[in-house]
């Protein structure tokens, strides 16, 4: 039996976010039917953290073992054969059979992208919201507040599974367009919700024209009942990148002793 790393992409739109569930279709769920076709046999799919329903992925990550006589490459071609075309596997690599894609990441990107006005054809990618004045120089300030180390309870749903709420941001950029707002933002590790809590509460600064340090009140409150706190639109965001210890892409990696097990990853 190997361990195999897929990276693939998708257009959240349609699915109920990663996760299998019942009241509706999701990204795992079509993953896996399609692993089982040229499998011949269940495959279980382990991603490197679930996202929301209508949230959308450049770069998404999974591990799957398998034990047959396919190629990465083969099965690539295998799982595009039995996809719908919003979901795309882009590689497989074989790895440390150590390698989980859910602990071993260390760290994960996003982008955020909030319109300025809604359209009929921007309404599934971008995140909009109404009445909500936005300027770009009230928000590159505040988010400066954001970076480093910090208790982001006030950012993140709450969810008492997840004692640990210490996450280290050490990406958030922001530009302007003519037509959108762009949020980059890098961590080793996001509670739920965190990144689109994170733009609803830079919109809402700029909104009320507040003080950056703003921020740091927010953050001192480890509360996630936080009046100016609003969880931007799930259309808006995109999982871009998931970093992994350059060992555990090695297929003859074996440590001596287990890896330490990192915290829970949430969207």
């Amino acid at each position: 039996m190997a361990r195999y790393l897929m990276k693939f992409a998708y257009d959240g739109t349609g699915y109920h976010g990663w996760q299998k569930q019942q009241n509706g279709l999701a990204i795992q769920e079509v993953l896996e039917g399609a692993a089982k076709v040229w499998a011949g046999k269940d495959v279980s799919l382990i991603a490197a953290g679930r996202t929301d329903t209508g949230v959308h992925a450049l770069a998404q990550f999974a591990h799957f073992d398998y034990e047959g006589s396919m190629q990465p490459r083969q099965m690539v071609l295998a799982f595009r054969r039995h996809l719908p075309y919003d979901i795309k596997v882009l590689e497989i690599m074989r790895v440390s059979p150590y390698l989980s894609a859910r602990y071993q990441a260390y760290e994960r990107s996003y982008r955020y992208i909030l319109a300025k006005q809604r359209t009929p054809f921007n309404r599934n990618f971008t995140g909009f919201m109404p009445h909500v004045r936005l300027a770009l120089p009230p928000m590159q300030a505040a988010a400066q507040y954001l970076l480093g180390s910090h208790d982001f309870s006030s950012f993140g749903r709450a969810n008492p599974e997840i004692p640990n709420r210490i996450c280290e941001v050490k990406l958030l950029n922001i530009t302007e367009t003519a037509e959108t707002f762009e949020f980059s933002i890098s961590a080793d590790r996001f509670l739920h919700n965190m990144v689109r809590r994170i733009v609803g509460t830079l919109a809402n600064v700029a909104h009320f024209n507040l003080s950056p340090y703003i921020i740091e009140a927010i953050l001192s409150e480890s509360c996630p009942r936080q009046n100016l706190v609003t969880t931007a639109p799930a259309s808006g965001l995109y999982l871009v990148d998931v970093k992994y210890p350059a060992k555990m892409l090695d297929e003859s990696y074996r440590p001596e002793i287990d890896e330490p097990i990192r915290g829970e990853h949430e969207i």
